[in-house]
């Protein structure tokens, strides 16, 4: 029994071993202090061309019309 035991603990830390090979790099490339991608867009500059008015009243109208209390007669 000592020899499966000592197999099996031996399994169990090869594979605690490997397991942290297997880690990925999660974080985005920066280059020189900035970060080498496409800037994201405010939702106001991407549908409303940069009207933030009209966003803003876009928005005042959804939530009016989500409102039951409105809603009702």
């Amino acid at each position: 029994m000592s020899r499966v035991h000592a197999r099996v603990l031996a399994l169990a830390l090869m594979a605690c071993a490997l397991s942290g090979c297997l880690e990925v790099e999660q974080h985005p490339p920066w280059v020189h202090g900035y970060y080498d991608g496409k800037p994201d867009n405010m939702p106001s500059q991407r549908h409303y061309h940069g009207d933030r008015l009209a966003w803003n009243a876009a928005i005042d109208n959804r939530n009016r019309r989500q409102n039951e209390y409105n809603r009702m007669p």
